[in-house]
C-alpha cells in the first residue's frame, strides 16, 4: 500500500505548514460583491486574527472582464494584512464576451493566470507558500490549482466553475472542459492521496460550483457528474474529512454558513457575508462556522448571471 501511495505522491512538492496549529485557528471565506463590500471585507479580516483569507472569486458576475478590473482587483486583495488566497470563480472568466457578444472565456481565463497564479505565495503582508498543480509540466497551465497547509490540515483550491462546471452542449467547443477535466481528476487524487498517506485529519477544498449537488435539468449534461464520483470514491479510503467550501448557497433552500456532512465528506455555502471557519484538530469538533460579516444588505445581482463585456 505505501508503494502504491508513493506512487501517486510523485512530484507533488509539500508545502510547509504554516504553524503547528493543533490547538486550533480560524479562517475566513469571502465571496467578493463588488470593491466597496471586498474593500471593507478586508479591512474587517485584517482586524481578525486569522491563518489566512480565502477570497471565493476576484470580481462579482456584472463587474467588466477587463485588464483594468482584474487589475483593480488585485492591488485590493494585495492590500491585505492576511495572507490571502484566490480561488477562481466562473463570473472572473466564463460569462465573458467581447463587444460583438462572443465568449472570450478561455482568453480571459488565461489572462487571469498571468495575473495572479505566477509565484509561489499567497497575496496579502503575510506570504503563504503555496504548491500549484503548474509545478508539474503536463499541467503547467493549471497554476490556480493549488494547495498549502496550516499545521495538520490540508487546504487546497480547485477550479470548477459553477456554472455547470462550464461544459458546453455545443460540438467542438467543449476542449477547455475536457482538457480541465483531466487536470482536475489528477489533482483531486494527488491531494487525497497526500491527505491519506500522511494521516492528516482533514482535506478542505475551495472552488465556485457545488461539486455535489447535480443542479442540472433532466436533458442537461451534469458537468460536474464525473469528479464529483471520483471524490466520493476516494473519501471511502480515505480516514479524515473532507470539506469542500462552495460559493453562494442556492436560494431554493441552502443556508450559507452551514455546513451539510453525507459520510465523511462535508459541503458549506459561503453568502454575501464572510465567514470564519474555525479548526480545531485536537478538540471536541473538527470545524465550526460563524458569520462574522456586516454586508448582509450587499448588492444581491451579484448572483445573477450576466453576461460581461470588455471595454
Amino acid at each position: 500500500m505505501k508503494k502504491v501511495w508513493s506512487g501517486l505522491l510523485l512530484g507533488l512538492t509539500l508545502a510547509t505548514p504554516l504553524h503547528a496549529a493543533d490547538n486550533g485557528f480560524s479562517i475566513a471565506i469571502v465571496a467578493p460583491v463588488n470593491d466597496a463590500v471586498l474593500g471593507r471585507t478586508i479591512a474587517e479580516t485584517d482586524d481578525t486574527n486569522l491563518a489566512f483569507v480565502l477570497v471565493n472569486g476576484i470580481k462579482a458576475a456584472e463587474a467588466d472582464c477587463s485588464d483594468q478590473v482584474y487589475l483593480e482587483r488585485k492591488i485590493l486583495l494585495d492590500s491585505a494584512k492576511n495572507g490571502l488566497i484566490i480561488s477562481l470563480a466562473g463570473s472572473d472568466w466564463t460569462i465573458c464576451r467581447n463587444a460583438a457578444g462572443q465568449s472570450i472565456a478561455v482568453a480571459r481565463l488565461t489572462r487571469l493566470r498571468e495575473l495572479f497564479f505566477t509565484d509561489e505565495f499567497s497575496f496579502g503582508a503575510s506570504k503563504l507558500p503555496l504548491v500549484r498543480q503548474s509545478g508539474t509540466p503536463k499541467f503547467r497551465s493549471y497554476a490556480e490549482n493549488a494547495h498549502w497547509e496550516v499545521g495538520t490540515i490540508q487546504f487546497a483550491t480547485i477550479n470548477l466553475p459553477a456554472d455547470n462546471n462550464h461544459f458546453l452542449a455545443a460540438a467542438g467547443r467543449n476542449s477547455e472542459y475536457e482538457d480541465r477535466q483531466i487536470a482536475n481528476h489528477a489533482w483531486l487524487q494527488r491531494l487525497v492521496a497526500n491527505a491519506t498517506y500522511r494521516k492528516l485529519p482533514a482535506l478542505v477544498l475551495f472552488c465556485d460550483g457545488d461539486l455535489l449537488t447535480s443542479k442540472t435539468k433532466p436533458a442537461q449534461r451534469d458537468g460536474f457528474a464525473q469528479l464529483r464520483s471520483q471524490l466520493k470514491q476516494l473519501a471511502t479510503s480515505y480516514p479524515g474529512r473532507i470539506l469542500l467550501v462552495h460559493d453562494r448557497a442556492d436560494p431554493s433552500g441552502e443556508t450559507p454558513g452551514a455546513i451539510r456532512w453525507n459520510g465523511n465528506i462535508g459541503a458549506l455555502a459561503v453568502g454575501t457575508n464572510w465567514l470564519r471557519l474555525s479548526i480545531r484538530p485536537d478538540g471536541p469538533e473538527l470545524f465550526s462556522v460563524s458569520n462574522d460579516g456586516k454586508n448582509s444588505s450587499a448588492n444581491s445581482s451579484a448572483n445573477k448571471k450576466a453576461a460581461v463585456t470588455v471595454k
